[in-house]
Order: C-alpha cells, then structure tokens, then sequence
C-alpha cells in the first residue's frame, strides 16, 4: 500500500501547520488544516513520503520511480516557485487595494495570499516525507 504513508506524511504537515501558525501567532487556526501555504509544506511532504516509498519498495532504478521523482521535482518547484511569486503579487495588489480604499469606497475583493512556501518550508515538508516514507 504505497498511500497510507504518502497521507499519514500529508495529514502530519497539516496538524504541524496548526501547531506552528499557533505558535507564531497566539492563536489556533483550525483553517490550516486545509489551507495552502504554510510550514511545512504538505505538498512537498506528500510527494517525497510517495517517492522515498516507490523508491524503498521496488528500487530507484525503475521506470516508476523515476516517474514519481519528476512528478516530486515539479510539485517542490511549484510550491516554492510559481505559487509563491503568486503569493506575492496578491500581497501587492491587496496593499493597492488598501490605498485605494482609503481614499475612495469601492468593492473589495481580496485576493489570497499565502499560496505558497518559503524554500525552507519546502525543505521541511522534503525532510518529513522522506522520513514517514521511509519509515
């Protein structure tokens, strides 16, 4: 069963954002668990307990994992990358929108701003996937 341990290292990293969104902030925010964003990453988590797994069981020189090791590559740039930059240009348009409201009434929609991870909470989502996988 090459899942239980991809989900338990997913379901780890969303109680550890819990705990660790608490802590920073005084406050528990039940939202984490299913919110994007966020230490650690659960997506980075997901990957490489699912790839660290494949890898254990059938060998790091089959095809699949080596499908499973592209698939980790891409999600860990992505987390990092692409959704982070995201996270960004939301925080800038938000600070727009705030300066505009400020000076004049209009609708505001908010745009979403923890989208993605800082290296280092990639890095910690690698670490615990591949010890859960592993394990």
């Amino acid at each position: 069963m090459f899942f239980v341990r991809p989900l338990l290292a997913l379901l780890i990293a969303q109680i550890l954002k819990i705990i660790f969104y608490g802590w920073k902030n005084k406050r528990f925010d039940f939202r984490r668990l299913v919110g994007a964003g966020g230490m650690p990453s659960s997506h980075s988590a997901l990957t490489v307990a699912l790839t660290t797994r494949i890898g254990k069981e059938v060998g790091i020189s089959e095809p699949i994992f080596a499908v499973a090791l592209v698939f980790t590559i891409i999600v860990l740039y992505d987390a990092a990358g692409v959704r982070r930059a995201a996270g960004k240009q939301a925080a800038v348009l938000n600070s727009i929108m705030d300066e505009i409201m400020a000076h004049k009434k209009i609708k505001e929609d908010r745009l979403k701003e923890l989208l993605g991870h800082t290296p280092f909470e990639v890095l910690v989502g690698v670490i615990l996937g591949f010890l859960v996988g592993w394990w």
